[in-house]
């Protein structure tokens, strides 16, 4: 670790408060081709950095106010030390720049972010391009865009972060927005924890884009985003599904085109994307699947019991190979955000509160393969998950358990479960 550089004319506030008011700054050199700078002011002070490139010509910048009249706090205001380790780490920022041959000029968050979508548009499906769009437009650029990557600090990212875990759930139409001002938001342990966990993944939008930069040689150091941590404990998964009488009423309040989707959902895991766009030819009767065709030509095999394939059998037959599966009343197809509504009517009519997402369908397929001892490998296989770390964090809590059934199968009964039996105590008169 480099040696502090002393000077006792700028160490202390009263060294400083006897220096002359001048325009131009007074500087110490503190490494090589490194200076740190202070301005005299007719009240306070406030320092600045200076890096030779060579050929006579400087790069220079302002660290903040100096601690001339209120205490330094290491952000906003710096003693000499401080001022100093700033400037070091301003100026080893510098130093790999010229090493690296990288661009000079302003290079923003803004640009980055343009950077990296234009990268993620030839890689990614639309959804997750659009998905990454909105996260950038309302959560990133608004706050952090204008600002210069080499001025990111932990310290500003920090904040950034923090602000985003208190902010609550936005809305999209004015409406909507009316509607949420009546409203008290919420402010229970979950609700938090909600808040928390989307700030997360907010978080990890922003540090690809940032990566994306340091990695194309945009920027020196990754260490300022780095070093921003996620909230911890936040995503302990929360599982809802319905039971297998609840299925059956949410399947009854359908209309006739739409409950043979919920019906499908129900018995496949399957997503609505991938039932919409289902053709009759990846429906397999002789191994009982369903072909669900994936990007890059890859293909999952749904497995069918025999209530699902007798389903699928009466869906397809005496149908092209080439129809699709699943079509509207009007002969249309299911298109993006079809389900909400149906499926919110359903639910208020068979009094399912909160209402059903086409989600939680999936997650009531899983759910009950992992209720019935199912390996979490073969859930994981049938939901199309990469590997079971996924599988795990939702469903393994409600998989039979060594701990569960010995408790289940060795802790007496102690016949107090039943509260009519229990006689209360009549309290007694004291003569």
């Amino acid at each position: 670790m480099p040696r502090s550089a002393r000077n006792s004319s700028l160490e202390t506030r009263t060294a400083r408060m006897r220096l002359p008011v001048r325009r131009k700054p007074f500087f110490v050199k503190i490494a090589k081709g490194l200076s740190l700078g202070y301005y005299r002011g007719a009240v306070a002070g406030s320092w600045t950095a200076r890096y030779y490139r060579g050929a006579k010509a400087y790069d220079t910048t302002a660290i903040g106010a100096a601690d001339d009249t209120i205490d330094a706090d290491g952000i906003m205001v710096f003693d000499y030390w401080q001022a100093q380790e700033q400037a070091r780490q301003w100026g080893e920022r510098q130093r790999l720049i010229a090493a690296c041959g990288i661009r000079k000029g302003s290079y923003t968050v803004a640009d980055a972010v343009a950077d990296y979508l234009a990268e993620i548009k030839a890689e990614k499906k639309p959804a997750a391009v659009k998905g990454a769009e909105y996260v950038l437009d309302a959560w990133i650029l608004p706050e952090l865009g204008g600002i210069q990557i080499e001025k990111l600090t932990t310290d500003k990212l920090n904040r950034w972060r923090n602000k985003l875990a208190t902010q609550p759930k936005r809305v999209r139409k004015k409406r909507m927005a009316t509607e949420a001002a009546t409203r008290e938001t919420p402010d229970d342990e979950d609700a938090r924890r909600a808040r928390r966990a989307t700030a997360n993944r907010i978080l990890t939008v922003l540090k690809a884009a940032l990566n994306r930069a340091f990695h194309a040689d945009r920027v020196a150091s990754d260490t300022a985003w780095r070093k921003v941590k996620p909230f911890k404990r936040v995503d302990e998964a929360v599982v809802r599904y319905l039971s297998a009488a609840e299925a059956r009423r949410l399947v009854d309040a359908c209309a006739e085109d739409f409950r043979k989707l919920v019906q499908a959902a129900l018995l496949t895991g399957c997503r609505y994307a991938e039932l919409a766009r289902l053709k009759c030819g990846d429906f397999n009767r002789d191994s009982g699947t369903v072909a669900i065709r994936l990007s890059k030509g890859k293909v999952r095999h749904v497995v069918l019991t025999d209530e699902g394939k007798a389903a699928f059998e009466g869906w397809t037959a005496d149908r092209a190979s080439i129809d699709r599966v699943f079509l509207r009343e009007d002969g249309e197809p299911w298109g993006t955000s079809h389900q909400k509504r149906p499926l919110d009517e359903a639910s208020v009519r068979v009094g399912i509160s909160p209402k059903v997402s086409f989600h939680i369908l999936r997650h009531t397929h899983g759910s009950h393969l992992a209720m019935n001892g199912v390996p979490m490998g073969v859930i994981a296989a049938q939901l199309g998950h990469a590997d079971t770390r996924m599988t795990e964090k939702h469903y393994a809590h409600l998989a039979p358990s060594y701990v569960a059934q010995t408790i289940r199968a060795n802790f007496p009964d102690l016949g107090i479960g039943s509260g009519s039996q229990v006689v209360p105590l009549r309290a007694v008169k004291r003569a």
